[in-house]
């Protein structure tokens, strides 16, 4: 409880879900001409998606011991910082180090902040995760994910017939095979070309 300004007694507002939920008005690919817009909110739901399949072809196919529930919770927060900076096109973005590194700055003022908008009883329990240890396997498997689900967009693109992210579908297809990571290369040979396919082709598999 808090006084106003009129001296009245009034329970303190907490904002965290409501900065949250405006994830879905950040539209990604900003720079690119789209057959369907792609918000935040949907992307951090594949990144999650994508994470967890990784992580579980990681821990159990290549003797990984990463931790699952991590994972997929740095997944879905990882574009918290966006609802206040916006979608920054990647071009931007990586233009040279200091770009990158203003940003990086940037984006990590904003998760304190958004983090900070929750109630001190429950804080610890959640902004682990929107402030993720960077340095992390877990961490670093998200990164993959959120690379692997641009690489899908693409494909989604480039089914309906938009040549435009052709060049996005390479770049990020050689930056995929470059990270060396075999959960990634089993995801590539087992689901990647399903995702090129029309929905009566998987019906007819």
């Amino acid at each position: 409880m808090e006084e106003n300004k009129n001296g009245k007694t009034e329970e303190k507002r907490y904002d965290f879900y409501a900065y949250l939920d405006r994830m879905k008005f950040i539209r990604r690919w900003q720079l690119m001409r789209c057959t369907r817009d792609e918000n935040i909110m949907e992307h951090s739901q594949s990144v999650a998606l994508f994470t967890h399949a990784l992580v579980t072809i990681k821990n159990e196919l290549f003797g990984g011991k990463a931790d699952a529930g991590k994972a997929v919770l740095y997944a879905l927060y990882h574009e918290t910082a966006e609802v206040m900076t916006g979608d920054l096109p990647t071009p931007v973005k990586y233009y040279n180090r200091g770009i990158r590194g203003a940003y990086k700055d940037l984006e990590k003022i904003a998760c304190e902040k958004i983090a900070a908008t929750l109630p001190e009883e429950i804080r610890d329990g959640i902004a682990p995760y929107v402030l993720a240890d960077e340095e992390s396997e877990e961490y670093k498997i998200v990164k993959a994910a959120d690379r692997l689900s641009a690489y899908v967009k693409c494909l989604e693109e480039i089914r309906g017939g938009n040549a435009e992210f052709l060049k996005a579908k390479a770049s990020i297809e050689e930056d995929l095979h470059k990270r060396n990571m075999p959960e990634v290369e089993y995801f590539f040979e087992k689901f990647v070309p399903s995702f090129s396919l029309s929905l009566d082709e998987l019906e007819n598999l």
